[in-house]
């Protein structure tokens, strides 16, 4: 083989190694920008599904927050309405206390409570408490009291039944109440029991108002408070 030829072949040679080194570079560097490619799409994907995430995690944050200082105003404007509805619900308790002031001393009224008493109880001695300073007047209305009953008993069921009153003057009712004073307080009204004490029927002023309070509520709050259409 001439020098020529043998530069030849090894020409050819160098041609073709280059050519495969070209190649192989081509398919190394395609290769790479696939992977670069898929790596940067991952990375983003990654990116997104965090941005997501995180806006998800602060618009429930958002939203709870929301949810709960909206029911708390709620609440608030709730307990705000219930507190006025029963100031005024106790403005007219004290109002129809100061018109019962007066009934206290009233004789027919304070019967009228000794007699429903008697007929709750039907038993043939009952003794009768009431405010100390209301003794002398109460006491003056027993026989009238007793008559009543008497009668009562005798126009519904024919049968003839009398009761025994006496006034307790051994324990009394609280006193009238005082502007400013502190501790228990009394309208006026009785208390009648029996049996020692172990049958009681309270029909003082201050048990009666709070029962009829107590009744009337429903029929109160819809005069005072008319539900809108």
């Amino acid at each position: 083989m001439d020098t020529m030829e043998a530069s030849k072949q090894i020409e050819q040679m160098r041609t073709f190694i280059l050519a495969e080194a070209v190649d192989k570079a081509a398919d190394i560097t395609k290769k790479g920008e696939e992977e670069f490619s898929i790596e940067v799409h991952k990375l983003i994907t990654d990116q997104k599904e965090k941005i997501r995430q995180a806006m998800e995690r602060k618009t429930k944050q958002v939203e709870t927050s929301y949810a709960i200082a909206k029911s708390m105003a709620i609440n608030k404007q709730r307990l705000e309405k219930i507190k006025a509805r029963q100031e005024v619900m106790n403005k007219v308790g004290d109002e129809a206390k100061a018109s019962l002031v007066k009934a206290a001393a009233d004789k027919k009224f304070i019967t009228g409570l000794i007699v429903q008493g008697l007929l709750m109880l039907l038993e043939k001695e009952v003794v009768v408490r009431c405010r100390k300073s209301d003794v002398a007047m109460v006491a003056g209305c027993l026989k009238d009291a007793s008559d009543q009953y008497a009668k009562i008993i005798k126009d519904q069921s024919g049968a003839s039944k009398v009761c025994a009153l006496t006034i307790d003057s051994a324990t009394f009712l609280p006193p009238a109440p005082v502007a400013g004073a502190h501790g228990q307080s009394c309208l006026g009204g009785v208390l009648l029991h029996c049996f020692n004490g172990k049958i009681i029927v309270d029909n003082s002023i201050d048990v009666r108002l709070n029962l009829v309070m107590e009744q009337a509520k429903p029929a109160i709050r819809a005069l005072l408070f008319p539900q809108k259409a």
